[in-house]
């Protein structure tokens, strides 16, 4: 019971992070993969096949939001690099 409890609040926190703007809900999932997903990754939830259908759509759809934020921040921090260039050689 206590394995399928966890699973469920996993879940619901997965939920609410899905709904945060894309910095917070970038800096939250970090701390739900090291709560969750220490070592035994996504095998060790016990959840319904609805529940396990919804989490498994969240979980791949935030490693696509999490690869385009990684690429959204490298492609502003270019920007800021090359600002801070032409303002120190002006």
């Amino acid at each position: 019971m206590e394995r399928r409890n966890r699973s469920l609040e996993a879940l619901q926190k997965l939920i609410y992070i899905n709904s945060l703007d894309p910095s917070d809900r970038a800096k939250a999932l970090i701390p739900w993969v090291e709560t969750y997903l220490p070592n035994d990754g996504i095998f060790n939830f016990d959840l319904e096949l609805e529940d396990l259908k919804q989490l498994a759509e969240l979980f791949y759809s935030n490693i696509s939001f999490l690869k385009k934020h990684k690429e959204d921040t490298r492609e502003e921090l270019l920007k800021i690099q090359k600002m801070r260039k032409f303002v120190n050689h002006s």
